[in-house]
């Protein structure tokens, strides 16, 4: 609205003809027909115009609030704030969000927010304000169901402003540190975590203000009993009535369970029998236990955020990335082939079964691969190889020694055959001689 404006009752004079002049006409067209709550005050608090949205709000005609003193409706202690408010009105032109509780004709305190700009008279003096009321019943009810939100979230849930500064917090955050909320709220967060992290959280706040989020940043608060409780923060954006961003709304994740599960599993890793190793989804390797050192010959630091096309030819670099598309589609993939090379330069030939390394939302981040060394494996397949390959030429050596015997017995089968035709040509020759 603008500040030139004039009271058509008390400064604006007429004209000639008796009539008002036309911004003041303009002004009150304005003033009448506003959505808000509007209305027009001297210096002493008098009002001198309302509009009917006023009347609908408090539920008074214009006619039982003009020429009122505001001080009518609201307490003598509010009284003394708005009189505080149009002082600052006088010396800055403008005042913002004052707080009013008037009473309206039913006696129902409805809270609302004032904000005020100068009222002029044609030289520019502040002669009073104009103010427009807003009525903050929906938005107190809304602000009462989301304290009542934080306040029974399962989770440690707190409320900061935009320099750290802990507005609210709910019982949660008590129970994980071990204080009572009136020992945590008006405290900054840098009394409950180190001067480093104090910077992480403000950068953490930085992100919150540009994007409205921030998720993961790392905090380790102290307790109470002087316990450092590992935490992970997912904060979003706090907004006032306009949209500007005015602190944080703030989620602890007790990261002390997970910790212990993720030391656990580090420790199985770590102590399993066979290679095992943990990447990313590029196919850096994050960790390796010590078995993969046997395997391949190099030390763990030399393993260790290389990437596993290092140690693999650039084929077996594709088949690799094929078996982590896999995992993630699957989860899971199953005897793919990889032959590493050692630190002595010796190829390997391995296989992998993998599965999926997610994060604590289930998404896929990663791969936890097994290698089976195969050279016993393979050398077992050669021997059997080679006695496959024996084997056969003895059968073939018999083959030919069957048919050389089986021969023999052939030709003495005909030489049994031919001596009996011969005997018995014998026979009949001494026969006929002896007939003869």
């Amino acid at each position: 609205m603008a500040r030139k404006v004039f009271s058509r009752s008390e400064t604006a004079p007429a004209d000639g003809n008796g009539a008002a002049p036309q911004s003041a006409l303009a002004a009150d067209i304005i003033i009448e027909n506003a959505p808000d709550p509007v209305f027009v005050a001297d210096l002493e608090g008098k009002i001198l115009q309302a509009n009917e949205a006023v009347s609908e709000l408090l539920g008074f005609r214009q006619d039982e609030v003009v020429e009122q003193s505001l001080s009518r409706f609201i307490s003598e202690e509010e009284t003394r704030e708005f009189t505080a408010a149009l002082r600052e009105v006088v010396e800055r032109g403008v005042t913002r969000d004052a707080v009013l509780n008037p009473r309206s004709a039913s006696g129902e305190v409805i809270p609302t927010s004032l904000n005020a700009s100068a009222l002029r008279d044609s030289e520019g003096n502040v002669i009073g304000a104009i103010g427009i009321l807003r009525d903050m019943r929906e938005l107190d009810k809304a602000r009462a169901y989301a304290e009542r939100l934080i306040e029974d979230a399962p989770d440690p849930v707190f409320v900061s402003d935009l320099e750290g500064k802990i507005l609210q917090a709910n019982e949660a955050v008590s129970q994980l540190l071990g204080f009572r909320q009136d020992e945590v709220v008006e405290q900054s967060v840098a009394r409950f975590i180190s001067p480093e992290e104090t910077r992480e959280f403000t950068a953490a706040l930085r992100e919150v203000v540009e994007r409205g989020v921030t998720r993961n940043a790392v905090l380790n608060p102290r307790s109470a009993s002087g316990e450092i409780i590992p935490t992970s923060l997912n904060a979003s954006a706090l907004r006032d009535s306009e949209g500007n961003v005015i602190g944080a709304i703030g989620v602890l994740r007790d990261m002390r369970e997970l910790d212990k599960a993720r030391a656990y599993a580090e420790s199985l890793i770590e102590n399993a029998p066979d290679p095992v190793f943990v990447s990313d989804l590029e196919g850096k390797i994050l960790q390796t236990n010590e078995a993969v050192s046997q395997l391949l010959g190099f030390r763990q630091d030399e393993v260790v955020e290389q990437s596993l096309s290092r140690f693999i030819s650039p084929e077996e670099t594709r088949e690799f990335t094929a078996a982590l598309r896999e995992v993630v589609e699957h989860g899971v993939t199953r005897n793919a082939r990889l032959n590493p090379r050692s630190a002595s330069g010796e190829v390997i030939p391995t296989t992998l079964n993998a599965s999926a390394l997610r994060d604590s939302e289930g998404n896929v981040i990663g791969a936890i691969g097994i290698l089976r060394d195969m050279r016993a494996y393979e050398e077992v397949v050669r021997d059997l190889e080679q006695s496959r390959t024996e084997l056969q030429e003895k059968i073939l050596d018999l083959e030919k020694f069957e048919e050389v015997v089986v021969g023999r017995e052939l030709k003495m089968i005909a030489l049994e055959k031919e001596l009996e035709g011969l005997q018995q040509e014998v026979a009949k020759l001494r026969a006929d001689r002896a007939a003869g």
